[in-house]
């Protein structure tokens, strides 16, 4: 029986996201079987064009069940709405912006309404989104647009869908509590409620992936998880008190820990088993600093609490390498990988 089929969205067209996403078609073809880009012919037909080794046939479809009846070793595109006009290369464009958005938005109402199994997303660029305009201003980046596509679809809320962010490599997962905040109101961020929702999405996320209860670690928001109360009360007041109620609900939770040491015993490394399946950081540079430095072309980003499967490559859209035929899509096959992974769990 086949499966539905998995869409990547374009991304900004004036970054990687394309070569990428042409190069991984041409790399892994087995991999990429029943999986189609949500996007633009002509952007897809530039970044091709950089893979002058080996020309790649493109099929365009109409719809995602259609990827099944192209032949193999094809990149495959459902092309969203009218074209985009081509745009510069490394330079932050409205219209990119705005075409970026609108593939996320129409791929994750598919994945909502059945259509397809999961969402890879191709990286979008910040500046570019809020520059094109309403609604695509509205959001700093894909967790919260497809967080407000989810709520709409389900007719409830933002506030009740609570997602969580999860950076994962073969080594290391961690979960944040918060996402993209400044430092000041990340730790404003830092309560009780705040702590056990990301516990209670974490064992449940999880808990599918692996088929047993992840053993969650808490990394403290103070040096040396506060000392007892000497450098700061939130691990005892906060943390602490919210790991106790998630322990109740049936999670398996341990800390808080000091974050400098937490993410060492949570990495897998060969021979080793990692004392944690994951760390829950208390902020986004947290969690995310120790992932990529064990190497950004290995890291995902898993969007957990989604009633849909997203995943995406765990890097920017490098303007300053756009169009050189440099950009690696590792970290591209990782997020597709993950995502296979993640809906047959």
């Amino acid at each position: 029986m086949q499966q539905h089929p998995i869409a990547i969205t374009l991304g900004d067209a004036a970054g990687i996201g394309p070569e990428i996403i042409a190069k991984a078609f041409q790399q892994q073809p087995a991999l990429l079987r029943g999986c189609f880009v949500w996007g633009d012919v002509g952007s897809l037909r530039r970044a091709c064009a950089l893979l002058s080794d080996r020309p790649m046939p493109l099929a365009v479809i109409q719809a995602p069940q259609e990827v099944w009846d192209v032949p193999p070793n094809c990149m495959v595109v459902l092309q969203e709405g009218e074209a985009l006009a081509p745009v510069a290369l490394g330079q932050i464009s409205a219209a990119a912006g705005a075409f970026a958005g609108r593939c996320v938005m129409a791929a994750a109402r598919a994945a909502l309404n059945g259509s397809i199994g999961a969402l890879v997303t191709a990286p979008l660029h910040k500046e570019a989104l809020s520059a094109a305009g309403l609604p695509y201003s509205l959001y700093p980046g894909h967790t919260e647009m497809l967080q407000a596509v989810a709520a709409q679809h389900l007719g409830k809320p933002v506030r009740e869908l609570p997602v969580r962010m999860m950076l994962a490599n073969d080594e290391l997962r961690t979960v944040l509590v918060s996402i993209h905040l400044s430092l000041r109101e990340a730790i404003e961020a830092v309560t009780f409620e705040q702590v056990l929702q990301t516990l209670l999405i974490t064992h449940a996320s999880l808990s599918r992936l692996l088929g047993r209860a992840p053993r969650i670690a808490v990394a403290g928001l103070n040096p040396h998880a506060g000392e007892g109360g000497l450098f700061g009360r939130e691990e005892l007041e906060i943390i602490a008190p919210a790991m106790q109620e998630a322990v109740r609900q049936g999670c398996q939770v341990s800390g808080p820990w000091a974050p400098d040491t937490v993410f060492m015993r949570a990495r897998k490394q060969a021979g080793q088993e990692a004392a944690f399946d994951v760390v829950v950081a208390m902020y986004h540079d947290q969690g995310l600093i120790p992932v990529k430095y064990l190497g950004v072309e290995k890291g995902v980003n898993v969007t957990l609490g989604l009633p849909l499967v997203r995943t995406s490559p765990d890097h920017g859209t490098a303007f300053d390498i756009a169009g050189k035929g440099r950009a690696d899509p590792s970290s591209l096959l990782e997020a597709i990988r993950m995502a296979r992974a993640l809906v047959t769990a």
